[in-house]
């Protein structure tokens, strides 16, 4: 487990360079435009989907450059995810990362807009990746499937439709694969598609990212509940206040505890078909099940 934490540890630092660089806008009209995104998305965290481009590609032998610049765009569009989430219309959260929300400190529409650049902002990396045009397309258009009405943002708003409500286990997955799961399915893609690989490759990458997308929401319903503010960096016990759908809610939590097992040996199980050579990606699917916070 310690590798892995060094191995995450590392390439978060390599993401966090690279969204620093690109941070340094070319022509930039508005300065306090560029501090709210930047308030957010410099804030820290553990950089997840970026570091599952960059485990991808590593395991293909793909353009690792590429992959750390598509993986950055990803992390922008989480961070703009995270700014409209914690929004008084939406989740009207208070805390994030151990800072207050971006709205607390630079007002709601500036908030807003911020969220808004750092979308837009994104694409426009993604059209500059020195890649094979093809697969250049391939990934705009999986980001732009996987962060929208199809994914992410559809996600999001089934998650406020089902608050007060008692949905079914089918139900609560759909929400989830949606809101969580398909930014983490975006991220290996783009680390798949910044290298060469084969159809059974392919499969086997994506029914592992199904996998360890249901597992990190398992185990984020998890800590929510148990976890301590401090550690988190965000108020905890939100779920329960706003009555939210989720595993533990729905399960129990020693039910929730054995299918985050589950799925995390699913997911490590797809994996076969690179032998070793996935190992980092095999450790992540622990790191994600232990994580505390």
């Amino acid at each position: 487990m310690q590798a892995i934490k060094e191995i995450l540890n590392l390439k978060a630092k390599e993401v966090e360079a690279t969204l620093e660089e690109l941070m340094n806008l070319r022509e930039e009209i508005a300065p306090r435009l560029t501090e709210a995104m930047k308030y957010t998305l410099l804030s820290g965290g553990k950089r997840i989907r970026p570091v599952l481009s960059l485990l991808t590609v590593e395991l293909l032998e793909g353009n690792y450059q590429a992959a750390l610049k598509a993986g950055s765009a990803l992390e922008m569009i989480h961070s703009y995810s995270l700014i409209h989430d914690d929004l008084p219309a939406m989740d009207d959260d208070q805390l994030r990362r151990g800072k207050k929300t971006n709205h607390l400190v630079f007002g709601e529409a500036t908030a807003i807009l911020a969220g808004d650049a750092l979308l837009t902002y994104a694409f426009e990396l993604l059209s500059e990746l020195k890649i094979e045009p093809e697969a250049k397309i391939r990934i705009i258009a999986n980001t732009a499937k996987f962060s929208g009405y199809q994914g992410m943002v559809g996600g999001q708003i089934l998650d406020l439709e089902a608050e007060n409500k008692k949905l079914s286990l089918e139900e609560m997955q759909q929400v989830h694969r949606a809101k969580t799961g398909a930014l983490i399915k975006a991220s290996v893609l783009n680390g798949l598609y910044c290298s060469k690989f084969t159809e059974p490759e392919k499969k086997a990458l994506l029914n592992y990212a199904e996998n360890i997308g249901v597992l990190f929401q398992i185990v984020d319903d998890l800590i929510d509940l148990t976890g301590e503010t401090e550690k988190m960096g965000k108020v905890v016990g939100r779920d329960q206040e706003l009555n939210k759908a989720t595993y533990p809610k729905l399960m129990g939590t020693k039910a929730a505890q054995k299918a985050a097992r589950e799925y995390a040996q699913k997911a490590k199980a797809e994996l076969k078909i690179f032998g070793d050579e996935a190992q980092n990606l095999k450790d992540l699917v622990d790191y994600i099940l232990n994580r505390e916070h």
